[in-house]
């Protein structure tokens, strides 16, 4: 998938552009972009970096990182993708200007968007905006039920399987590998981890059964009690893997929560439990 951050980069050809944040890449983003897809025409997107919320100093947790979501663009069929920087200016501009100087520039001929999508200076553009600007503009309805801030609030709780229903995928914390305290291998039980970026949501403290890749793994995220320990830490142990990660991405998928973290008793109750999360890890499913 080509990737651009300027319409010139793309050049003009007849395209059906879905447009949206699509933070998380859930089920009701992917209808927006099956419905770009669907029509024939060059399949592109248009999004936007940074969050528009965060951009405009709220806060928010994100499902994904552009990259992750560039990832999923192209795993849903986009053949080119325009990111454009959110930020004041863009914020100000009419969506008149917008709509010519973006969409128009690219040859855009059908735009596809949930139907409450807005833009531009007051939020004054919509699709019916750009029908009326010559476009083919077909609103997407809303998936029942789904919603990014719905997919936040179950992963706050932990429940990464009804998560999973609304994304399509498990979740996932991304992150790069970066030097840890090193005590897992001493137990037996080495782990890779995560630095995590500041605004992406991170799920319930507790031991999570997944997979990094392509191997299982047994996942903690918390604040290791049994050490007395302060920080969060995202620390994954995946199965049968040999390698030096380290300064590498990594993306974790979570499938189940197997427990909460909790202190032990002793040292060997600690790696007794690790290797019952282990063996629950090897058969655990993953959700879809």
């Amino acid at each position: 998938m080509k990737v651009a951050r300027s319409p010139e980069e793309l050049g003009r050809r007849e395209r059906a552009v879905a447009i949206g944040t699509f933070d998380g890449v859930h089920l009701g983003h992917q209808r927006v972009i099956a419905a770009a897809v669907e029509t024939g025409l060059l399949p592109t997107v248009v999004t936007f970096d940074p969050h528009p919320r965060i951009a405009l100093g709220y806060g928010v947790e994100l499902l994904s990182t552009l990259e992750r979501r560039l990832e999923l663009f192209e795993e849903h069929g986009v053949a080119e993708t325009l990111v454009v920087r959110f930020d004041h200016e863009l914020q100000q501009r009419e969506p008149e200007e917008f709509a010519g100087d973006v969409l128009g520039a690219m040859g855009t001929q059908v735009v596809v968007a949930g139907e409450t999508f807005h833009f531009g200076h007051r939020r004054r553009g919509d699709l019916e905006l750009l029908g009326s600007l010559g476009f083919d503009a077909r609103p997407v309805p809303f998936l029942a039920g789904v919603s990014s801030t719905e997919i936040r609030r179950l992963l706050h709780a932990g429940d990464v399987v009804g998560a999973a229903r609304m994304l399509g995928r498990p979740p996932e914390v991304e992150g790069t590998v970066v030097l840890g305290d090193e005590r897992g291998g001493t137990l037996g039980f080495p782990t890779a981890n995560l630095a995590v970026g500041p605004n992406l949501l991170v799920p319930a403290f507790g031991i999570y059964a997944g997979a990094a890749l392509g191997t299982r793994s047994a996942v903690s995220i918390g604040t290791n009690p049994h050490y007395g320990g302060l920080e969060r830490k995202i620390e994954a142990f995946l199965l049968d893997f040999e390698g030096d990660l380290y300064g590498n991405r990594l993306v974790v998928e979570l499938w189940q929560r197997l427990r909460e973290e909790r202190a032990f008793d002793s040292e060997q109750a600690l790696i007794d439990q690790i290797a019952r999360d282990v063996e629950a890890t090897r058969a655990a499913k993953r959700p879809s």
